[in-house]
């Protein structure tokens, strides 16, 4: 299986980020670009949150907040769960199970960010190294 750092420089994908000061409507904005459902929210190369689909439905349109007016920092989610580039594929699986999260900011050794891990991530990674399992038992059990 990869390793944390493997799947974060395999992602090929520009980290997708945004400053508080900016609008909800720029960070929908961004998300539709990349393609992506979260945005790490940044003050320089510090995390200072997360903004995802989920703060949007629940903090903007659930209460009636206009996105061209809102700014990120007032719906971003600040208490921020995240993992390091030492910690495992299962340990951030358990991670999003337990705090009931789809996505999870990577930080580096000095402290900035490396990255951003999804759910999708993480179950794909577990998938092929469940799938390598089978094919090793398979080779020995054949051979």
């Amino acid at each position: 299986m990869k390793t944390l750092k493997q799947l974060i420089e395999s992602k090929n994908k520009r980290l997708a980020t945004i400053s508080p000061d900016q609008t909800v409507l720029r960070a929908l904005e961004i998300m539709a670009e990349v393609d992506v459902g979260a945005l790490l929210v940044c003050e320089g190369k510090r995390l200072a949150g997360v903004f995802s689909e989920r703060d949007y439905a629940r903090k903007v349109i659930l209460q009636g907040k206009a996105s061209r007016h809102t700014k990120v920092s007032e719906v971003m989610t600040g208490k921020v769960f995240y993992v390091t580039l030492n910690n495992t594929i299962e340990e951030c699986m358990a991670i999003m199970t337990e705090k009931h999260i789809r996505h999870l900011p990577v930080l580096g050794e000095d402290g900035s960010v490396a990255g951003i891990v999804s759910i999708g991530d993480v179950v794909k990674e577990t998938i092929s190294k469940q799938e390598f399992i089978i094919g090793q038992m398979e080779k020995y059990i054949t051979g």
